[in-house]
């Protein structure tokens, strides 16, 4: 027999890519499973499907940095409860040092929907009763039509996890001129946020100002306090946007409709900027 439920939940993470460097990814997940009755005739009751099942992925990869441990361009280690890594990818070096929850390795070479089901499996199976005999976690995309980009960021104002200093979205974008939706627009803004960083000007800080990592002058240097710790990040500067707000899905669709606004006043503009999968934020200008 076979219980199936789709979508889930949606996993929003950031990895670590030795191509493309630090990535925003939503993931949205199906789940599978394979078994025999139980005494009131279910392989599992779907209330304890979101539960058990949910409730790990969330604790253990959603709103994290996955590090793909067996990768020779990883480096890191755990010291007084602070995690601390540095990664060489071809857009640069990548630091960070941040609370242990707020990152999780991967045991793979890569980071992909593979290497991240195949873990969250071996975790989650073993909290299940014994008659589930097999789980199978689907990891996909959202299927779309349209331009969508990659981002990480971190709300050190965020009482939840979205405090992390590297967690990310794979997020769609439809931007409006005078009332018709414009190919041009979203294609620019794809190519221009495409696997980006945004950082907040207002924590950046500078090398000696560092307490972890090693700052790289030639990169960005970020640092905060938040309610679940101290984060530090080091990016390179072609990875990053600096942004003078805070990178809320609303602040940044308000971002971007003042940016076209200035290139061009004569016209009205409306984002519609998404974070992740089915939620995010409607700006005029």
């Amino acid at each position: 027999m076979i219980l199936f439920v789709r979508d889930l939940t949606v996993i929003d993470f950031s990895y670590l890519c030795g191509m493309r460097g630090m990535l925003g990814e939503s993931y949205i997940v199906d789940v599978e499973l394979h078994g025999d009755l139980d005494d009131v005739s279910m392989v599992l009751d779907f209330s304890n499907v979101k539960k058990v099942i949910k409730k790990a992925i969330d604790q253990l990869v959603d709103h994290k940095l996955a590090l793909p441990a067996q990768s020779a361009a990883l480096q890191s280690g755990i010291s007084a409860s602070t995690h601390v890594l540095r990664f060489e990818s071809q857009r640069g070096v990548i630091q960070m040092a941040a609370p242990e929850q707020a990152v999780v390795a991967i045991p793979a070479a890569k980071i992909d929907e593979h290497s991240v089901s195949d873990y969250l499996q071996q975790c989650i199976k073993p909290l299940l009763p014994a008659n589930v005999k097999k789980l199978v976690l689907s990891l996909r995309a959202e299927q779309s039509s349209g331009f969508y980009y990659h981002y990480s960021h971190g709300l050190k104002k965020h009482d939840g996890n979205c405090q992390r200093i590297a967690h990310g979205h794979r997020s769609t974008i439809q931007i409006y001129s005078d009332n018709m939706l414009s190919p041009r627009l979203n294609k620019y803004w794809c190519e221009r946020w495409q696997d980006i960083y945004l950082g907040t000007a207002e924590d950046l800080c500078q090398p000696e100002q560092l307490q972890h990592l090693t700052a790289d002058n030639d990169g960005y240097n970020f640092r905060y306090q938040a309610a679940q710790g101290w984060f530090e990040l080091t990016m390179p500067k072609q990875h990053c946007e600096i942004v003078s707000c805070d990178t809320t899905v609303e602040c940044l669709a308000e971002y971007i409709a003042a940016e076209l606004k200035q290139l061009d006043s004569t016209k009205q503009y409306k984002v519609v900027a998404y974070e992740g999968v089915g939620k995010g934020a409607v700006a005029f200008s």
